[in-house]
């Protein structure tokens, strides 16, 4: 008797679907071990989001909103999680970020992961910022930044604090980007 092929697939899928919470688990519980493990065939997929585990741990990211992952397709899942996060509050804005994980898998084994974020432009203009204004950071904790980088942890950190510079600066640019700060006029 031969199972039957619809529900091999869902079990499939539960499997997969089993396997990227567990990862996500491992990823916001900081546990790199574990991290590494299942991912141990995701290639190079592998050290960047090992080395942005790091940088969440170091940022102090804060599950705020855990939705179920979703399974896209026969090979696909998807997790969407809410955080607050050090380096968006060094800014001073009331936004809160979404992690998208995109996890491709090859039977039951994860072979690749991208990452994205609603990330406001703000933040990435904190980060061109930093990188013209404290070359001292960008050649020190986050030299290979995302590329090969051994201080991921210590990158959020200093990242947050010239943030927070970034944010009391004449640079800054306030609320003209449409999202609200925590600053109040008297």
């Amino acid at each position: 008797m031969s199972d039957d092929p619809k529900t091999s697939t869902a079990k499939n899928r539960e499997m997969m679907l089993a396997k990227a919470e567990s990862m996500i688990d491992a990823f916001y519980a900081f546990d790199r071990e574990h991290l590494a493990r299942l991912l141990e065939k995701a290639g190079t997929a592998r050290d960047q989001l090992l080395y942005y585990q790091g940088w969440a741990e170091g940022g102090n990211y804060r599950v705020l909103e855990r939705r179920a992952c979703v399974a896209r397709g026969a090979s696909e899942v998807v997790c969407a999680i809410t955080v607050e996060d050090d380096p968006v509050l060094a800014l001073g804005l009331d936004f809160k970020v979404t992690d998208t994980f995109t996890l491709r898998f090859d039977g039951l084994d994860i072979v690749d992961v991208t990452t994205d974020s609603n990330d406001p432009p703000i933040y990435y203009a904190a980060r061109d910022w930093v990188k013209a204004h404290r070359p001292d950071i960008m050649a020190g904790p986050c030299a290979g930044m995302c590329a090969g980088g051994t201080t991921p942890g210590d990158c959020a950190r200093a990242m947050t604090e010239a943030y927070a510079q970034y944010a009391a600066s004449d640079d800054f640019p306030g609320s003209d980007d449409g999202l609200p700060t925590t600053e109040t006029s008297d």
